[in-house]
């Protein structure tokens, strides 16, 4: 019997280079997770985590794309397709201290990084705190617009731990910072496509294979914006890997399409 599928999101957050380090084009903010964690523990990811139920009852301020349009977009019930949005920000937000949150008027909270904000990060964490009365007590509305589709991955289900993962893209809001605040993580770095890539072929940056193929999806593009212009089919049809060994005892991904994805244990540290 195959393992319970629990809805999540997670957010490939977008900048282009930085002007202060001298980097340039499209980077991709990555999170190594503790060795110890019970999921993909290792593992470099994106900031991301499950649902809230509470954020499929709970009107909010809203600008962008309804709930009812990412429902198409993702395939599933409306109150479904609100829980993830609002996982999309809240895991962002808990993870990497960005929100994608603002004033109705259409502008982005430049900056969350204060005591105030550090507390009410926590309260979200032990859910203490929803993300609707975050918003609401700050007079903010969900920034919708700022996220688009980008994939959808269901673990398969031979694995102990399933999730039906819809990925987001977001351009990091101006004027705030992404810092690794969620405890989580040992590492945040931002990286362009191909050096995450190759530091993944070379062993010292194992992955699973949604954020491989993802990372190889932003590669060809040369900044965000280009990044964030194509538009995915409606609904994005999910992707659900199999695996294999070859004769040398190598695992491999395999995709619906015939893609192959090697896999990467994470080395001792």
């Amino acid at each position: 019997m195959s393992a319970p599928v629990r809805q999540a999101a997670t957010v490939l957050l977008l900048r282009d280079g930085d002007l202060r380090t001298g980097t340039t084009g499209l980077e991709v903010y990555l999170l190594r997770r503790t060795a110890g964690m019970p999921f993909a523990g290792g593992m470099t990811a994106y900031p991301g985590g499950g649902v809230d139920p509470r954020d499929g009852d709970t009107d909010l301020d809203w600008v962008g794309p309804s709930p009812a349009d990412w429902a198409r977009t993702w395939g599933c019930e409306e109150r479904t397709a609100r829980e993830l949005v609002c996982a999309a920000v809240r895991e962002t937000f808990e993870e990497a201290g960005v929100l994608l949150a603002g004033p109705s008027s259409g502008d982005v909270v430049p900056d969350v990084s204060g005591v105030d904000w550090e507390a009410q990060r926590r309260a979200l964490l032990t859910r203490e705190l929803s993300l609707a009365q975050l918003l609401a007590g700050r007079g903010l509305a969900l920034r919708s617009d700022l996220l688009r589709p980008f994939a959808h991955w269901v673990t398969p289900p031979v694995e102990p731990r399933r999730y039906d993962t819809k990925f987001f893209a977001a351009l990091m809001p101006p004027g705030q910072e992404a810092r690794d605040v969620s405890g989580e993580a040992d590492e945040a770095v931002w990286l362009t496509p191909a050096a995450a890539l190759a530091e993944m072929a070379a062993g010292t940056r194992p992955m699973l294979p949604p954020t491989i193929h993802t990372l190889g999806q932003l590669e060809p593009f040369a900044d965000v914006a280009a990044a964030l212009a194509g538009s995915p089919p409606d609904p994005l049809e999910p992707i659900s890997p199999t695996f294999e060994d070859d004769a040398e005892g190598q695992r491999w991904a395999l995709l619906p399409d015939g893609t192959r994805i090697r896999m990467v244990v994470p080395l001792p540290r």
